[in-house]
């Protein structure tokens, strides 16, 4: 027997075994030094009873069916021409250091090497592993997962997201029972339907107590997940590929990344640890994007209308307001006056911009701010020069159904890539351009890793030859979020809905795994145009606040109070960045379920801002005390309710936070929590701590 321990900040990973797959037979609370894993591995051998097996297969990390495992296999493979092949691997080596470990097998049978990989990440109490399979052969892949690790019997749920269009990131619990949850994602991109990621929380677990597991695996061109509880009570979690995402016979295949964490501290610890580790550790900063400037985006108030002296005038008010980056988005090239045409023609419009995208560049740097631009280079339209000069670089049939009137470009296609990044760095390389907003606006006709991996590639390519221009993922709004494509991106646009009641919420289970920094949040229209309601800008500005902060509306509709308010509270978020850059975004669980509330806490724990969303009518005439999180049981903290100002005429009485800073520690504040005045549904209070 071999024995291989990985530490990683507060969890412990323990692997064994002999001549055949090691096997993950413990991951948890990390354990004392002492700990021996021959004593640990004896102890957790299981009994048997009648009418089974006489004895118990291993849950290895890519369990085999050659070893009568009855549960999902860790891959499935075929010969070229379609015979199904069984492995059986044996231990060939293992490398060690004091952050890694990799473990060699081969079937000499079959011709195959297989390689599992683990990364430790102590500072973020991330492991990441991996693991790849080569073959003398060709062979056909339908499903190969990463190290498999257990899950633990002591959950009664799991949770996963789902969602679509202006709706994503909904969290969904399932019982566990005898079994497999699936989840199949066949759109090609990561999708709005399913967030490539699994939290399975102990029995008693919540946001703020208790021990939870998750899985995250960082790719962006679907996914399948197994979840599957096997008849002998254990249960095993398989990340992968989406099924059939390896059409053609292959020699080597590897998967992506999958990222995996334990935490005793609730389900916001697991949140820290992948908000830190996507933050510090997968994104490059370029040198604009910090301090994350604040946006203007021009959609919502021109779509198609490039109307020079309408843009004059939103740049001057988009300026006036407080906006430091300026994105031009769709239609400013071919001859893009709907989204039926023109995708694939990556040349600025003569018809709407004369002398070229310069002189509105200048009028943006005149007023102080950055220019960004928008592209959506992986599809184009059959109504475009780029389709009749070359059809057969769609990706699948001609005569497939649209998607938003448009087809997808065969990223594969090495002359297709260098098609775009010619047009694409033409226009970087002539104009003063430090952001792109990067789109994805249809499925895949058909799931095909081949697919992602060009996109990667010409994303690479891009960020090689244009180190300082940013980057932001966008599919549709959040249809393409995942660890994969931030290591090419900088920023999300989590959702097309500016809705504020619809963002406070999607932004509450996002920060399961985004730190502020990642994720673009605007101010709306006055009427939402994806929703119709209408809101208080008040309301919107502080949920845009609460994250990486912009606006996506005409401005020249403000009143001029509407206009004071939100250039106040972007004056507070600049204020305030630099300090929330770092800061870990924490749910906190008010009792009263009409409030959505969060924490965001520095990490010396010196200064807080918590914000506490009212989105529908409570149950009860008098506001709940809310319950802090995170913050130092002993400090005094002075706090303040920003923006006391905004009290409306549901409250009628009064509150200690109504004329003043009130100094409160942190041991009151998380024990009884914060009495704030009664609020409106769709508005917000913002409460502010430091450090006494």
């Amino acid at each position: 027997m071999q024995f291989w321990r990985l530490d990683c900040g507060s969890q412990t990973l323990l692997l064994g075994g002999g001549s055949d797959l090691a096997e993950v037979f413990y991951w948890g609370a990390r354990l004392p030094n002492a700990e021996h894993p021959q004593t640990i591995w004896n102890a957790t051998r299981l009994d048997y009873s009648g009418g089974v097996l006489d004895g118990v297969p291993s849950l290895s990390i890519c369990p085999e069916t050659s070893k009568t495992f009855a549960g999902h296999p860790g891959m499935r493979i075929r010969t070229a021409t379609g015979e199904r092949i069984e492995p059986r691997f044996i231990f060939t080596n293992a490398e060690q250091s004091p952050d890694a470990l990799s473990l060699d097998y081969t079937d000499k049978a079959h011709g195959l090497a297989y390689q599992a990989r683990f990364l430790i990440h102590a500072e973020t109490d991330i492991i990441e592993i991996a693991a790849s399979l080569s073959s003398e052969n060709a062979i056909l892949v339908d499903w190969f997962a990463p190290p498999v690790l257990p899950a633990p019997q002591s959950a009664k749920t799991m949770i996963d997201f789902s969602g679509h269009w202006c709706r994503e990131f909904h969290k969904q619990q399932t019982n566990w029972s005898v079994g497999a949850r699936l989840r199949n994602n066949q759109t090609g991109r990561t999708g709005h339907e399913h967030f490539p990621a699994l939290i399975v929380p102990e029995a008693g677990c919540d946001d703020i107590h208790g021990s939870a597991y998750a899985w995250h695996y960082g790719w962006s061109g679907g996914h399948s997940m197994i979840a599957e509880e096997l008849p002998d009570g254990r249960r095993q979690v398989q990340f992968g590929h989406a099924f059939d995402a390896h059409p053609k016979p292959t020699r080597h295949v590897e998967t992506a990344p999958l990222f995996v964490s334990f935490s005793e501290n609730g389900l916001n610890g697991l949140s820290v640890n992948y908000q830190r580790h996507l933050r510090d550790k997968i994104v490059t900063w370029t040198d604009g994007s910090l301090p994350r400037p604040v946006h203007y985006n021009c959609w919502e108030a021109i779509y198609f209308d490039h109307a020079p002296e309408t843009l004059s005038e939103i740049v001057e008010h988009a300026a006036d307001i407080g906006a430091e980056r300026f994105v031009l988005d769709d239609g400013w090239f071919g001859t893009r006056d709907d989204d039926t045409q023109s995708l694939g023609d990556w040349d600025i419009d003569p018809r709407k911009y004369p002398e070229g995208l310069t002189p509105l560049i200048a009028n943006v740097n005149e007023h102080g701010m950055s220019f960004g631009i928008w592209f959506e280079p992986e599809m184009i339209n059959p109504n475009s020069d780029l389709y009749r000069r070359h059809p057969e670089w769609v990706l699948g049939p001609l005569d497939q159904l649209l998607g938003r009137g448009q087809l997808v470009l065969d990223m594969a296609n090495a002359d297709v890539r260098d098609y775009l990044f010619g047009k694409i760095s033409n226009v970087l390389s002539n104009h003063n351009v430090s952001y792109i907003k990067w789109d994805h606006n249809r499925v895949l006709p058909h799931v095909d890793a081949a697919q992602t991996h060009g996109t990667y590639t010409l994303l690479a390519r891009l960020r090689d030859a244009h180190p300082d221009v940013e980057i932001e993922s966008c599919s549709s709004g959040g249809g393409r979020i995942d660890f994969g494509i931030m290591n090419y991106t900088q920023r999300v646009w989590l959702s097309d809905s500016n809705d504020a009641a619809e963002r406070l919420r999607m932004q509450h289970q996002a920060s399961h795994f985004l730190p502020l920094a990642v994720t673009g949040s605007h101010v709306g229209p006055r009427e939402c145009h994806t929703s119709g309601r209408i809101h208080d800008i008040r309301f919107r500005a502080w949920v845009a606040a609460q994250r990486h902060m912009g606006f996506e509306m005409d401005p020249r509709e403000l009143t001029d109070a509407e206009r004071a308010k939100l250039k106040q509270v972007t004056q507070w978020w600049k204020d305030n960045r630099d300090w929330r850059h770092t800061a870990d975004i924490k749910r906190l669980a008010p009792a009263d379920p009409a409030i959505i509330a969060e924490i965001q806490v520095a990490p010396q724990q010196d200064r807080f801002v918590a914000f506490i969303g009212s989105a529908e009518t409570s149950a009860w005439s008098c506001p709940a005390p809310v319950k802090l999180t995170g913050l130092k049981p002993d400090a005094m903290y002075d706090v303040t309710l920003v923006n006391r100002d905004e009290k409306t005429a549901a409250s009628r009485g009064t509150n200690a936070f109504d004329t003043g800073t009130l100094r409160l520690s942190g041991g009151f504040l998380m024990a009884h929590g914060v009495d704030l005045p009664n609020q409106f549904p769709d508005r917000m209070w913002v409460l502010e701590g430091v450090a006494a």
